[in-house]
């Protein structure tokens, strides 16, 4: 995190702990979120998923990662899948990739048959230089041309601060974006119609902690203009759809979680321990 801090010269807002994201979950009256691991080395992917499987609660869905220059990366798909694990988490900047490149066709095409969610960072990243276009929309673009059937979940609402190439290249097509670090930049108006455009049900609530706070994250969803119903979808209902569900009778079942955030007070179906909103935390 030290690294992370002075490279990207921003501050946190936590120690990146389980337990810490768990307080700040409850301070921000925060129900269950999703939690995702990159793998910098190929020789991680083992390690990342047995630590995602000992954390993994009713509270908690993490997402595993595997290397793209790893060979294996097919099979280590399998093995997340057989694990019961919803997804996968990558990051092209760290991870030293472009995610267009041929050489990740194998992982995408492993995904995409065992039917997982890959969450990836899209856009710029603060790092990195400004024109560093690994992660740009227009890549991602081309991932979807090849792989259409691809569960991809595309971060900062598909593109940070490239807000202009997501409108021409991915606003509208199969793919889900989540609202960190973003809609405070892109401003109310332009943030509705984007969600709008794109169709808001797939779009998810993300705070990206500890990089942000969770409260601050839920306040900026609240105030852009959005409707109640709207709002239930993004903080609930579309994430629960991505969680792997559980065996009938376990308390983190996702059927029927669409509850609206309690500071709001809105009526909605009951589900998660508070009524309160899901978080997408990558």
């Amino acid at each position: 995190m030290e690294r992370l801090r002075s490279e990207g010269d921003i501050p946190s807002y936590g120690d990146g702990t389980v337990g810490g994201l768990l307080a700040s979950m409850d301070s921000a009256g925060i129900d269950a979120a999703f939690v995702c691991a990159i793998a910098t080395k190929p020789s991680q992917a083992e390690g990342i998923l047995k630590w995602c499987e000992k954390i993994r609660s009713e509270r908690i869905e993490p997402l595993a990662s595997v290397h793209p220059a790893d060979p294996e990366a097919p099979r280590w798909i399998r093995r997340i899948a057989e694990a019961g694990l919803a997804g996968i988490k990558l990051h092209p900047m760290y991870q030293e990739f472009a995610v267009d490149e041929e050489r990740v066709d194998p992982l995408y095409a492993a995904a995409g048959e065992q039917e997982i969610l890959v969450a990836c960072h899209c856009g710029l990243d603060l790092a990195y230089p400004p024109d560093d276009d690994r992660a740009s929309p227009p890549r991602y673009a081309r991932v979807l041309d090849k792989f259409p059937d691809l569960r991809l979940l595309c971060t900062h609402m598909g593109g940070w601060r490239s807000w202009e190439l997501v409108e021409e290249h991915l606003l509208g097509r199969p793919v889900f974006l989540e609202t960190s670090f973003s809609l405070k930049e892109l401003g109310p108006q332009r943030s509705v119609d984007m969600i709008r455009r794109h169709g808001v049900e797939r779009v998810l609530f993300g705070s990206d902690w500890p990089w942000s706070g969770q409260a601050e994250a839920v306040r900026i969803v609240q105030a852009v203009g959005l409707t109640s119903q709207e709002q239930r979808a993004i903080f609930h209902a579309n994430a629960a759809l991505l969680r792997v569900p559980r065996p009938k009778g376990r308390p983190d079942d996702p059927g029927g979680s669409c509850t609206p955030p309690r500071e709001q007070g809105l009526s909605g179906r009951p589900g998660g321990r508070n009524g309160s909103p899901r978080a997408v935390g990558h």
